[in-house]
């Protein structure tokens, strides 16, 4: 971890009042780390089945593997408990158009554990993000999340990401099933 990047957590953690931070650290998931993730993700979907959400779907066990390869996925640690776990890219034409163009860090897939749910794990993740941007000579950390979600789109803008408004996906060959047609809300920070 680079200086400037444990500083920041550090003052993030020093800011904190939602939870200590202090043991927290963000590293790469490994292959070893599977089993838990795909937990994870069935955690998030029975809370968005739960509430009404538009469930999120089953992701391919190549896809996270890919991510985990290519160094894009990572897990919050508390010790050895997994926190979270989410995907970074450094390109998202599919949803983001023309704005792709502009160097930025996409957040995906972001994976709560239960037991960490409403403990502030969001703002450390927007924390390491900024970090992360500005390490990779990135000037935006976007993100992106079910257009009819209200409650989410509230939580996001709390934490600090600014509300960009609402797409329709296209329906367009060769992409994610999930995405056709969809509406989503947009999200970024300017570094």
């Amino acid at each position: 971890m680079s200086l400037f990047l444990k500083r920041v957590i550090d003052y993030f953690c020093f800011m904190s009042n939602e939870v200590s931070f202090e043991k927290l650290k963000i590293v790469n998931t490994s292959v070893n780390d599977l089993d838990f993730t795909f937990y994870l993700f069935e955690s998030a979907i029975a809370y968005q089945k739960k509430n009404g959400y538009e469930l999120w779907p089953q992701f391919s066990e190549e896809l996270i593997k890919n991510e985990i390869r290519e160094k894009r996925h990572w897990k919050i640690l508390d010790g050895e408990i997994m926190v979270c776990i989410f995907s970074v890219m450094y390109s998202d034409p599919l949803i983001w158009l023309e704005k792709n163009n502009d160097p930025s860090v996409y957040l995906h897939r972001i994976a709560i554990n239960p037991e960490f749910k409403g403990k502030g794990i969001m703002k450390l993740i927007k924390t390491w993000a900024i970090a992360h941007a500005k390490e990779n000579h990135k000037k935006y950390v976007r993100m992106d999340t079910w257009g009819n979600n209200e409650t989410l789109r509230n939580y996001y803008i709390s934490c600090g990401f600014n509300y960009i408004g609402q797409q329709h996906l296209k329906e367009i060959k060769d992409q994610p099933a999930h995405y056709g047609g969809l509406l989503l809300s947009l999200f970024d920070i300017k570094i």
